[in-house]
Order: structure tokens, then sequence, then C-alpha cells
């Protein structure tokens, strides 16, 4: 008689070099054991260690730990898009950020990646007409994290913000696949108006530090804004541009600004 086959599990390389990378931070500081094997090693896959994870940094008096991450894991299990979407954002700032070094340090550390991954529950929430769940994650994700995204605003994946504290994203701004910005980058309207307002940013941008993106204008595919420029009108596909208010100074100086996170201006300066 033959015997019931064993389920094998899936085999998951990311999750496997996070795992491990989460053990030999125990063996080499024991002092952090508690915090990873709380927030990795308890857990059977990425989706759960980050819909605690989320859970455990958001939750407070006002909302507990339980009911926190019962709605993160729903929304993973109803929209498996969104851990795609999580996977992207991870590989992007490990494959971005020099200061990033192991897969494992987003995930435990780094809160722009972890405010992005709450912003994604908010959106969830804020499609599926839950607005004032979608607002609480909005508030707390602010409170906690210094990062302020409106749930109604559409981020794409592969998303790497740098540092991101004092990031302001509106309502109504939409952000593409592959976009890398750094800190007190305001993506915001002009006015008191109530439609659409805010910035449309497109794939492969790179929005340096202190930058502030206003109103209801297109940055064109793989441009570069320089740091501290105050973008007011549209910026065509591959340009960069710097300035208050920012002017067109020359080309992009790569095929993917935002993955090279090249930002000095020597090599794109126009002559004319």
């Amino acid at each position: 008689m033959l015997e019931p086959r064993k389920k094998i599990a899936p085999v998951d390389p990311v999750w496997d070099r996070i795992r491990s990378e989460a053990q030999d931070i125990v063996q080499n500081a024991p002092l952090m054991g508690g915090l990873v094997h709380a927030c990795v090693l308890h857990h059977p896959s990425l989706n759960k260690a980050l819909s605690y994870r989320i859970a455990a940094k958001l939750s407070s008096n006002e909302m507990s730990m339980v009911v926190l991450r019962e709605i993160v894991d729903q929304a993973y299990a109803e929209m498996p898009e969104l851990i795609g979407a999580a996977r992207a954002d991870l590989m992007a700032v490990y494959e971005r950020d020099p200061a990033c070094h192991r897969l494992v340090q987003p995930v435990l550390y780094f809160k722009g990646y972890q405010a992005m991954q709450a912003y994604r529950i908010a959106h969830w929430l804020w499609n599926k007409g839950q607005h004032d769940l979608a607002y609480f994650f909005q508030m707390r994700v602010s409170e906690i994290f210094g990062i302020d995204i409106h749930p109604a605003a559409r981020i794409g994946k592969g998303i790497m913000i740098d540092h991101a504290h004092s990031i302001v994203i509106g309502e109504t701004a939409v952000v593409g696949d592959n976009v890398s910005m750094l800190h007190s980058v305001t993506l915001g309207g002009t006015g008191k108006e109530e439609e659409d307002r805010h910035p449309k940013i497109e794939d492969g941008v790179l929005i340096g530090a202190g930058a502030k993106v206003l109103g209801n204008i297109r940055i064109g595919h793989c441009s570069r804004i320089a740091a501290g420029s105050v973008v007011l009108e549209d910026v065509p596909p591959c340009k960069t541009v710097a300035g208050v208010p920012a002017k067109i100074v020359g080309e992009a100086g790569c095929d993917q600004p935002s993955v090279s996170m090249d930002q000095k201006l020597s090599s794109c300066i126009s002559k004319d």
C-alpha cells in the first residue's frame, strides 16, 4: 500500500535568505533574539512576517495588535498582489540603498519600507470602501513613521524611499513603478481645489531630498528632480530639472535614474 505523499513546502529563496540572515543576527547579537524571533523566525512566510510587523508598529490603546493583524492578513489573502508589491519594494531597497546590506534589514529596521507596506493595506481598505479604517492606518503611519500618504493615492511597485522622514503624498497623486525618492519629498496640491490636484509621477523617476512637486502635473518617465527643487510644471521624459521654480537643466544622465540613484548634475547640465 502506497503511503500518502507528504506536502512539500514551496521554495521561496527570498524568504529563506531573510530567515538565514535573521538566524545570523541571533547568533551574533543574542540580545536581539526576542525581536528577531517575533518579527521573522516565528513566521512561515514573508506575508505573515509583514502582517506581524505592521500590526506591532501601528497598534495602540485605540486599536489592538490582534485586530490590525487580522486586517493585514485578510488583505494579503484577498489580494496577493500586495505581497508581490512588498517583494518588489524589498528588492528595490536592497538594490538601490547602499546602506542596505541584507534583505532582512528593511523588514526589521527601515521605516520607509515598513510605512509603504502599511500604506498598501490602507489603500486596499480605501478601495473596499472602508475609508475610516484607511484613515486610521494613515494616521498611525504618520505618527509612527513620520510619513503621510493619503490612502487614496495610487502607488506602483518597486518603490524605494530612502531615510523616508517627512514624506507627504496627496490624495490624487499617482506614482508609477520603480520610483525612488529621498526624505522630505512632497507630492502636493497648489490650493483648495477638491478634484484631481496632485502630481502624476511616471515609472523610473528619481526625486531628490526635499523636492516639492506641486499640482496636477506630470513628471515623465525616467526623469530626475534635483534635491530642494520646487516643480510646478510638467517635466518631459528622461530630463533633469533643478531649481526654484524647477527648470530643465539637461538629460537624465542614464536610462534608469531611480535605479542608479546618481543625483549629481555635472554630467547632465546643458551648455546652452
